[in-house]
């Protein structure tokens, strides 16, 4: 925000940092001492001219755009009171340093460990959000800010933003669903399908304080997971992809579980079934590994695709060793707008070489065909769709 040395009309120029954002909350993230009130009425009156022209508080304002503010509206004149930073012990200001995977103008990327919740709740005193006063330097740095969330168990990339105005262009990007967001889990058993795309509404389950999701075709809110198979340890588990379509509470967990999958560790939705014998750790295996996103501008260099990979935690990673998985079989890239385009008769044979794979595996005994047949259909199971034509990669195809 640069401010003119006039005494009386003053003007700003609209810095990066407040790019898209709407006019009564540049004041209220600049000036907080002008009420929405006497902005309403500046506006109303044409005293606030943004280029020039009169504007409403629900406009939004571009970078570099001149505000012309009248006189006044600051009673009374005093500088907005800041919270104070919580006062840290030396260990958990390095606890919150050793999660930091990436540093950029914008962001602080965080490789969240299992077990630590995101946020703060009446039962939750340890949390990410608390620990971001170890990223302010002094009073001139703005507290970093959450612009999306991570189950407490579920490990991996969790995005941290520097300002303000950095937290509402992540924050636009995950509500546009241009971020990209790709998971590894372990499953229980093999799906049928070596991938596809599990379509299932969800919504709160009754009776649990809105802590638990089921799936509820009537009501629910649309939900949407593209998973691939990686790897499997014949039927009695599998290493999946999973990109979630949608921003759903618990989404992946509930549709894997309800295509008769549960990730392995997740008992909350999987019940006894979600936890296997031998070696493997009875702790959720549900990992965030790799999120790509867009950069807002915020100085020199910045602006760019931010493309972040998190180590496995130790418990996974020893999980996957016991069940003989290779890492190297899966990049976790997702990246469909850069995959060429094919042509259409290229599209076509796809299609046809997948669904002729899928018949497959699908196949089974006539006897068994016959008695599923018999069985009434399942009241509110999930529809697992092969993904569009072209779309993806191949089954167990590593890339580099």
């Amino acid at each position: 925000m640069t401010e003119s040395p006039s005494d009386s009309v003053r003007q700003f120029t609209v810095a990066e940092d407040d790019d898209s954002i709407r006019l009564d909350r540049w004041f209220k993230r600049n000036l907080p001492q002008v009420g929405f009130a006497t902005v309403s009425r500046w506006a109303r009156t044409g005293q606030i001219r943004v280029d020039g022209k009169r504007a409403k508080p629900e406009d939004r304002l571009a970078a570099g755009q001149v505000l012309r503010v009248p006189p006044g509206g600051d009673e009374p004149a005093r500088e907005p009171a800041k919270p104070k930073a919580r006062a840290l012990s030396p260990e958990q200001i390095a606890e919150a340093k050793e999660m930091v995977i990436r540093e950029t103008p914008s962001a602080i990327v965080l490789n969240k460990p299992p077990g630590l919740a995101t946020q703060g709740g009446s039962k939750t005193t340890k949390h990410v959000d608390g620990l971001l006063d170890a990223f302010v330097e002094n009073e001139r740095t703005p507290r970093p800010r959450l612009v999306h969330r991570l189950d407490k168990d579920t490990s991996g990339v969790l995005l941290i933003a520097r300002t303000p105005g950095s937290a509402a262009s992540f924050s636009k990007r995950f509500a546009s669903r241009s971020a990209r967001k790709v998971y590894w889990a372990l499953v229980v058993g093999k799906p049928a399908l070596s991938e596809g795309v599990i379509d299932a509404p969800l919504a709160k389950q009754p009776g649990t304080g809105g802590e638990k999701m089921h799936i509820d075709e009537e009501n629910g809110a649309a939900a949407k997971t593209r998973y691939r198979v990686v790897d499997s340890a014949g039927q009695r588990a599998a290493w999946v992809e999973l990109e979630p379509l949608t921003g759903r509470t618990h989404q992946l967990r509930v549709h894997m579980a309800a295509i008769g999958h549960p990730i392995v560790g997740d008992g909350k939705y999987g019940g006894p079934d979600a936890f296997l014998t031998g070696a493997v750790s009875r702790k959720m295996h549900l990992h965030a590994r790799r999120l790509i996103i867009t950069e807002p501008k915020a100085g020199e260099g910045s602006g760019g695709k931010l493309d972040v990979t998190a180590e496995l935690p130790p418990h996974f990673a020893a999980s996957m060793e016991v069940l003989g998985f290779d890492p190297a079989l899966s990049d976790a890239s997702p990246l469909r707008e850069e995959t060429p385009e094919k042509s259409a008769e290229e599209k076509k044979q796809a299609a046809r070489r997948h669904f002729k794979q899928a018949r497959k595996e699908e196949r089974s005994p006539r006897r068994a065909r016959g008695a599923a047949a018999a069985k009434p259909k399942a009241k509110g199971k999930p529809k697992v769709k092969p993904p569009a034509k072209g779309a993806g990669r191949k089954p167990g195809k590593p890339t580099r």
